[in-house]
């Protein structure tokens, strides 16, 4: 697995103006995140905060008896460890690598003290605060009221816009785990699939053949979290539109201080 050689590969660093880059560069760690690995566990606060740039990390809420279903990802447009700045310090979700890469690290003291710097960062962290947000309602709403065969197109879909290539390495029983349900129902729905001739599944690589008919197959839910991710972040890089974006706005806990394997 090739390892990232640029931070500004996510898109959320490569969007922070020159001087607050000159600022972050020096505080950040390039991290290979292996498939599997847990990057922070519910109810723990982080150490690090993540910024994938090859890499998909899911956000999964996890219950009392211990099963888990996918809320949100998040890939090179984002950061993993939002609830570090938000006040909270811990939320009950777990940050699970979903698709293995690479990333970037920065200490949860440096973070805290560069999001409070610059108004810059802070509304720009806000806005794909909000994003994020969208995402988890709209995944809530997905699961509650669409097919599996459509979650299924949009799970797919939100995952391939993150990734440099058309092909996923991903196994159904996991797939199953993030949208928490049945591996039987994600072997069928995934064979309507590549009987469509929309996908081609073997030996846990799932490659896309047809974006255009999964987007027509899927539900609005990937159109709607797309949208508001468009809307709110800047393109990838544009420094500008950072700069605009702003102007338009005047308890203890343990502590997960290592990325650690998945059960």
């Amino acid at each position: 697995m090739a390892a990232a050689s640029n931070p500004q590969d996510n898109h959320l660093l490569a969007a922070l103006a020159p001087e607050a880059w000159r600022r972050w560069e020096p505080l950040l760690e390039m991290t290979v995140l292996p498939l599997g690995a847990v990057l922070c566990e519910s109810g723990c606060k982080m150490s690090h905060a993540y910024f994938p740039t090859t890499a998909i990390v899911s956000l999964l809420h996890v219950m009392e008896d211990g099963s888990s279903a996918e809320i949100a990802v998040v890939g090179n447009e984002g950061i993993v460890g939002i609830a570090l700045l938000m006040g909270g310090e811990s939320t009950p979700s777990r940050a699970v690598v979903h698709t293995a890469g690479s990333g970037y690290r920065i200490r949860a003291e440096a973070i805290q003290k560069q999001f409070e710097r610059s108004s810059d960062v802070l509304h720009l962290i806000l806005r794909y605060t909000q994003a994020l947000i969208t995402q988890m309602a709209q995944t809530a709403a997905c699961n509650r009221h669409h097919s599996l065969d459509q979650q299924l197109c949009r799970w797919l879909l939100t995952s391939l816009d993150r990734l440099q290539s058309d092909e996923l390495v991903m196994t159904q029983e996991l797939i199953a785990n993030m949208l928490g349900v049945r591996r039987e129902g994600v072997t069928e729905a995934a064979l309507k699939l590549q009987a469509a001739g929309l996908i081609r599944y073997a030996r846990g690589h799932i490659r896309i053949l047809d974006r255009a008919g999964l987007e027509q197959r899927s539900c609005e839910c990937y159109a709607v979290v797309r949208s508001e991710y468009d809307r709110l972040l800047p393109v990838r890089g544009d420094r500008l539109a950072v700069t605009a974006l702003a102007s338009d706005h005047a308890g203890r806990s343990p502590v997960c201080t290592q990325v650690r394997e998945h059960a």
